[in-house]
């Protein structure tokens, strides 16, 4: 009966944890890219007791779907080349170009997903283990914005690919276009949560150091107001250099921790955003040529609902998804950049030169 009760005191917590918009740790922030991940098969991995670890069947089921793409993807590159798949046999150059690349950059994209699974997972833990300084407020605030940027934003990719593909009739109906259609679909989902994580971490890192910028300015404001005391104070000032001076030391170490982790964050995603980024240069220089600007002796310039319903939406996901990198990229360098400024100021005005030693050694 006692340890039935505990069970379920245990489960209503585990279902309040992992509430929607009300994040309070890594981990239920980041579930909603981590349950599509897994059924993805690019999440092989296991939480025991706040620690990432392989899982096995994940691991297998990943290996095997990579397997299995790439042996699809040589058959459709062979298909795409002599242009069986096509049901007029006659498709652009430009239109077979934009396959191909397609298919190879996330198809890229794919397999450094899963040769870096291990790396991935190290870096993960080592954002979760420093994440969990911030406050429940702070996993709150991130929440509503990461949640509803994951969970939405799949809903809308799926849609708006459900509306191409029902509306661009450029297959055969047969199991090729069947099974085209799904592994074209597999590889959007993989490559937007590939950005999508790369783009929580960056928030969460963000956070970390907005909170470190936070503490040296709320502890270097307390030890200015004591700098004021009287000299009867002197004992009580000393004492409060001496505690800022550690806490200075500490938030030394959590610096450091942070700007290896931005390194090794750096070094996971730089060859998929790089393929991210390609991919999305191509796919708007091809749709701008296909439903912009078509060359018929004279530029022919042409809007209509086709136009409105594929090509509009095909431009807005390209241009959000390098407006999601950059935007996060760059708040997050302006927040990293701050603490020079902070530094700089903790300098010119305490009097402590133990305190000054310190920070021309952050500077």
């Amino acid at each position: 009966m006692f340890n039935s009760k505990i069970q379920t005191r245990a489960k209503g917590k585990m279902r309040k944890k992992w509430q929607l918009f009300r994040a309070t740790d890594f981990q239920s922030l980041m579930y909603p890219n981590f349950i599509i991940s897994k059924i993805l098969g690019i999440f092989p991995y296991k939480i025991n007791a706040l620690t990432f670890e392989i899982s096995k069947p994940c691991y297998i089921m990943s290996t095997v779907i990579i397997c299995i793409f790439c042996v699809f993807y040589l058959l459709f590159i062979h298909r795409i080349t002599i242009s069986e798949m096509f049901s007029s046999g006659n498709i652009p150059i430009t239109r077979t170009f934009e396959n191909f690349c397609f298919l190879t950059l996330d198809g890229f994209i794919a397999i450094v997903t899963y040769i870096l699974s291990k790396p991935r997972m190290h870096l993960l833990q080592t954002i979760l283990n420093i994440s969990s300084k911030l406050s429940t407020e702070s996993y709150k605030k991130l929440s509503r914005w990461i949640h509803i940027k994951d969970i939405f934003g799949v809903i809308i990719l799926v849609e708006q690919e459900y509306m191409y593909f029902n509306k661009v009739q450029i297959f055969e109906k047969n199991y090729w276009t069947a099974l085209f259609i799904a592994i074209v679909m597999y590889l959007i989902l993989l490559e937007f949560q590939m950005n999508m994580l790369h783009v929580n971490c960056i928030c969460v890192l963000k956070a970390c150091f907005k909170k470190i910028n936070d503490d040296l300015i709320h502890k270097h404001t307390l030890t200015i107001n004591h700098e004021k005391l009287p000299i009867s104070n002197l004992i009580c000032h000393m004492s409060k250099n001496q505690f800022f001076l550690e806490e200075l030391k500490s938030l030394m170490k959590q610096y450091l921790i942070l700007t290896k982790t931005v390194q090794m964050l750096n070094r996971i995603f730089s060859l998929q955003l790089l393929a991210i980024v390609t991919l999305s240069f191509i796919e708007i220089t091809i749709e701008l040529y296909f439903y912009l600007v078509r060359w018929q002796g004279e530029v022919l310039i042409t809007f209509d609902k086709y136009f409105l319903d594929v090509f509009l939406t095909s431009m807005i996901y390209y241009i959000i998804k390098v407006i999601f990198i950059v935007w996060a990229c760059e708040t997050g360098k302006n927040e990293i950049q701050k603490i020079s400024t902070i530094i700089y100021d903790v300098h010119n005005s305490t009097r402590d030169k133990q305190i000054k030693n310190e920070v021309i050694f952050l500077e």
